[in-house]
Formats: C-alpha cells, structure tokens, sequence
C-alpha cells in the first residue's frame, strides 16, 4: 500500500535541488577560474600564499607563546600547533620566504597570554576562528588550488577553534 501524499507541500527548493546546485555552482567557478585567470592568477597565487604563510607562522607564535606560559596545556596543544606548522609549510612550499625576518617577528608577536588557562584557550580559539574566517573570505578571490588549499586550512581552523572551547568539555 503506498503511503498517503503529505498534507502541505514544503515551500521552497529541497535540498536536494540546493545541493545540486551548489555544487554545479563550485564546479562551474573552479573551471573559470583557471581560464580566466590569465597574466594576473600566479602573482595574486603568491601573494595569497605568502599572506598566507606570514598569517599561520603568526598564529604558531601565539600557540608558542601559550605553550610557554602554560606548559600544562602542552598534550593538548602540541597536535594543534603540529597542524598549523603543517598550514604554514604547505603555504611556504614552492614560495621564496620574505627575507624580513625582524619585522616577521614584530608583525608576528602575539598578544600577551592571560594567567588564566581557560582564557588563554578562548584568546587561542578566538585566533584561530578568526584567521579561518578572514581565509574563507580570501578564497573567493584565489583561483585554483590556492583555493583549495585555503578552504581546506580554513576548515581545519574552524576545527582546531571548537576543539579549544567545546572539546574542554
């Protein structure tokens, strides 16, 4: 016996319309990025790959500046950091390094850590939520796989931010 039909008819696309869509949208972006992008696409790859690099070497200093000052959090901390070290070399590779090292390391130097562990987590998780948003947003203007590479990093900073405040509990 087949079931009945339901009694409202949901307004608006399904989801599986949305879907389809939104993946045919990507797919179509990804194949004109690559035609379109012409002179300008390895010069704003490079620079969206320095930028970057700088931008995750910055947040390594913050994971190390929250490490010194709180060694506890260390078996906590060490697989995070690891993974923004892997962020950052990924970026690097295939780049020629700024040879700015001072004004890096000024450019690079972290708040100052709060005394309390629960703060100094937030102020880490706030970092890396931030620097997954500001990364989402410059995807859409990096064609290829610069942008593929940033959608990817970003997502795992929105993850390494849950795990710093969720992942307490």
């Amino acid at each position: 016996m087949p079931y009945p039909p339901p009694s409202r008819i949901p307004s608006g696309p399904r989801r599986r319309t949305l879907l389809a869509s939104a993946a045919g949208a990507t797919l179509l972006a990804g194949c004109s990025a690559g035609a379109d992008s012409g002179d300008d696409g390895p010069s704003a790859r490079t620079t969206a790959r320095a930028r970057a690099a700088r931008h995750s070497r910055g947040l390594l200093a913050r994971y190390d500046a929250v490490l010194a000052a709180h060694p506890a959090l260390a078996d906590r901390l060490r697989p995070l950091r690891a993974q923004v070290a892997a962020h950052a070399a990924a970026f690097e590779d295939g780049t020629t390094p700024t040879p700015t090292p001072a004004a890096s390391r000024s450019s690079a130097a972290p708040a100052p850590v709060p005394a309390a562990e629960k703060d100094a987590l937030a102020q880490l998780s706030a970092a890396e939520r931030g620097l997954a948003d500001r990364r989402a947003k410059d995807l859409l203007e990096v064609p290829g796989e610069p942008a593929r590479l940033l959608a990817s990093v970003a997502a795992a900073g929105a993850a390494h931010a849950y795990l710093l405040t969720e992942g307490a509990r």
